[in-house]
């Protein structure tokens, strides 16, 4: 199915301004379905004088009234000429009588969408009568909002440019509490969630025909947490913004659509939520993040000091064999520790490995090689992956990497690359690493069983990996080692 903004750069020649207003408009619409209890379709004329559907949203506030996804569908102008008027006048056009939408009874109207005082497409809402029984003052109210907001859609004042994206989670929303104020911040209509959520906050008298910035500027000034700088626009309905009040423990999410009139404000419209759990269970992960962090970054110092440590053991030994040999535990040490030290700087348990490769990849050659020039390249990426597999493969890619520079490219210039191809195979992560110098080339009668502990340590690691080795010749001259291994599945976010 294709996407809004496919249909709309696919049927109309809006430009982007246009588009993007009605893209706010169907982000923000959700609050007047819900509030209008109707189902809400966006059409658009099409260059064959029919119009086309959109965009749909239903109410989670009352009954559907289209089950089926109506998204595509093609109306004709002389079977609906209601669209075709509102979209001509600018005015808001109903049905005389209720229609069926199979065995509902619905009242329909359609509402030109207006940017700028062009009309860009028709809205039409489809809400299900309620003969049954008279409306509670919840629902009269509720609908009263709906039209002010519809008003403003029709003089392109609703969507606003300046509502708040990219805010933090606990998004407000019609069930989660509504607040009416008039011109001077009175409180005219509060929802029992609404009032329910200022309870949490310490507020545990009457609400109605009370100032809300007054409420709110008391329970701040009983609580030490500190003030959002946007509050006073929130509480007062003046700015289309959200906002946070925190008190006695609890916090509330707020936000507010100013109510205008011919471009005079009337009022303004509050959405309130509870999100006092989500922000301690919020704050709770920000602690295990950090502390995770902490764990890497300690055991990070922790490795370097035993890499100072060998190392300087390593200069009180006199025998060459057994200097050498705590020299490569400095390296391997030192390789992990690289892993843990980029894994303290990252919120996840998971690396981007393609940086540890680059780094690790040139100390390696530059403490391997003395007086000869050795070039390193990466090709490929090695991805995202959990840190187990991290620390396997960093020690490999060294140990590989140590050898062709220090045995393959002893007494030459060279070059080594390191190329890595990541694929899926049967459900699971592969990464197929090759290694390639232009040094000597293996020696004769090599045999990867028998030699000596690197090779051992790298054979150990690509089991772990689940994978295999093999070294063989490369043309002209010089080794090329290939090995894959099978990646672990990646931990959640926030895990």
């Amino acid at each position: 199915m294709p996407t809004l903004n496919a249909h709309l750069r696919t049927s109309t020649n809006m430009t982007d301004a246009q588009v993007d207003w009605l893209h706010l408009l169907v982000g923000d619409w959700q609050l007047v379905s819900d509030l209008a209890f109707a189902d809400l379709t966006l059409l658009v004329p099409t260059s064959a004088g029919s119009w086309q559907v959109v965009a749909h949203v239903r109410p989670n506030t009352g009954p559907m009234v289209f089950y089926d996804d109506v998204v595509g569908t093609v109306l004709e102008s002389s079977t609906n000429p209601a669209i075709g008027m509102a979209y001509r006048t600018g005015r808001i056009i109903r049905d005389d009588a209720p229609v069926m939408r199979g065995d509902t009874e619905v009242i329909e109207e359609a509402i030109p969408v207006v940017h700028r005082g062009i009309p860009l497409a028709v809205m039409t809402r489809h809400a299900a009568t309620s003969s049954r029984r008279d409306p509670s003052r919840m629902e009269d109210t509720y609908r009263s909002l709906a039209d002010a907001l519809i008003g403003m859609i029709t003089v392109g004042d609703f969507p606003s440019a300046s509502s708040p994206t990219g805010m933090r989670r606990g998004a407000p929303r019609v069930g989660d509490g509504v607040i009416r104020l008039d011109v001077e911040g009175t409180v005219t209509y509060a929802s029992p969630n609404a009032i329910s959520a200022l309870h949490r906050l310490g507020h545990h008298e009457t609400v109605m025909d009370r100032n809300l910035a007054r409420i709110v500027t008391d329970l701040v000034q009983r609580s030490e947490s500190p003030v959002d700088e946007s509050l006073a626009l929130v509480v007062t309905g003046r700015a289309p913004w959200r906002s946070e009040v925190t008190s006695r423990g609890a916090t509330v999410s707020m936000r507010a659509l100013p109510l205008t009139r011919a471009g005079v404000r009337i009022g303004a419209l509050l959405v309130l939520r509870d999100v006092s759990e989500l922000r301690r269970r919020e704050r709770e992960l920000m602690t295990k993040d950090a502390t995770i962090r902490e764990i890497h970054h300690r055991v990070k110092n922790n490795l370097q000091t035993v890499a100072a440590l060998l190392r300087l053991q390593a200069r009180r030994i006199e025998t060459p064999e057994g200097r050498a040999a705590l020299e490569e535990a400095v390296r391997r040490v030192g390789v992990i520790a690289l892993v843990h030290e980029t894994l303290s700087e990252g919120f996840q348990d998971t690396v981007n490995f393609d940086d540890i490769a680059v780094r690790g990849l040139q100390a390696v050659v530059e403490v391997a090689t003395g007086e000869h020039r050795v070039d390193s390249t990466v090709l490929g990426s090695f991805g995202r992956m959990a840190a187990e597999d991290a620390t396997a493969l960093a020690m490999i890619i060294s140990e590989l990497v140590q050898n062709a520079a220090e045995h393959g490219l002893a007494d030459r210039d060279g070059h080594i690359v390191v190329t890595a191809e990541r694929t899926v195979v049967d459900g699971e992560e592969r990464l197929d690493v090759t290694i390639t110098d232009d040094g000597h080339g293996l020696p004769s009668g090599f045999r990867p069983g028998t030699s000596g502990l690197g090779t051992q340590i790298i054979q150990s690691l690509v089991q772990d990996l689940r994978g295999r080795i093999e070294w063989s010749a490369a043309e002209p001259t010089g080794t090329r080692v290939h090995f894959f291994g099978r990646l672990r599945p990646m931990p959640a976010d926030g895990a």
